[in-house]
């Protein structure tokens, strides 16, 4: 069951996360294979967590799931699950996302972390 933010709950459904990643992913390279992949490992990561998972979850799955398919996807996904306001807050989420994407330099360090710097 998904517990939805007014308290309300439905029975898991599948179809509908595909519906959201294929909205998301709208004229983006992601193979429709992949976006069912996607789902179907949704599922399984809700079906871990219990019988009973809040929307606000399984939304935080898709995003990840998103964020390694396709950057423009997950941006056009997180826009409407957290409500975007205006163009501020893509620009937000696009530093966040490219932080999060961001290769680390070698060592493993962050550069100023290097002594005597």
């Amino acid at each position: 069951m998904v517990v939805k933010r007014s308290g309300a709950r439905e029975a898991f459904d599948r179809a509908k996360v595909v519906v959201g990643i294929r909205s998301a992913a709208k004229n983006r390279p992601i193979d429709p294979s992949r976006m069912e992949l996607m789902a179907l490992e949704v599922e399984e990561r809700v079906r871990m967590e219990g019988t009973e998972v809040t929307s606000e979850r399984v939304g935080r799955a898709v995003l990840d799931g998103l964020r390694s398919a396709d950057e423009v996807a997950y941006l056009r996904f997180a826009s409407v699950y957290k409500g975007f306001a205006d163009a501020n807050d893509f620009r937000r989420e696009a530093g966040l996302l490219s932080k999060a994407t961001r290769p680390k330099p070698p060592g493993g360090g962050d550069i100023g972390s290097v002594q005597g710097m």
